[in-house]
């Protein structure tokens, strides 16, 4: 039985860094294709950082970016990287709440099921 857990166990690894890995990589690919159509399209525009302008609202939001990424727009595609960056670890808690319950370890479950909680509520705005 010993060794099944830990047949498991590395199976759960080896999936847990082929998702990091993987949502590392679409982030950077998403960020590096908007960088360079940002740069295609305003990069012989001179900034004027005399006058702060924030992010526009269809920045702001997940919907209007990912539908500005869908797009093509350079921004939204950078905006979506950024967001598949920070979703990435929380995707890694998500993983390791089913990994627990799916072992019955219900220690870990709850004690991960509450650091996701904490991740989506300091997410969310609270």
């Amino acid at each position: 039985m010993a060794e099944a857990r830990g047949i498991g166990e590395k199976r759960f690894e080896s999936l847990m860094g082929q998702m990091l890995r993987a949502g590392v990589i679409l982030s950077a690919t998403l960020v590096l294709i908007g960088g360079l159509l940002y740069l295609v399209k305003f990069g012989s525009v001179r900034p004027d950082y005399r006058i702060f302008r924030s992010e526009p609202a269809d920045l702001r939001f997940v919907q209007p970016v990912v539908a500005d990424a869908a797009a093509r727009h350079a921004r939204g595609l950078i905006q979506l990287g950024l967001l598949v960056l920070i979703a990435t670890p929380i995707a890694r808690v998500a993983f390791s709440v089913a990994a627990y319950l799916s072992e019955r370890d219900w220690l870990y479950s709850a004690i991960t099921l509450i650091v996701l909680a904490i991740l989506l509520y300091s997410l969310t705005g609270g």
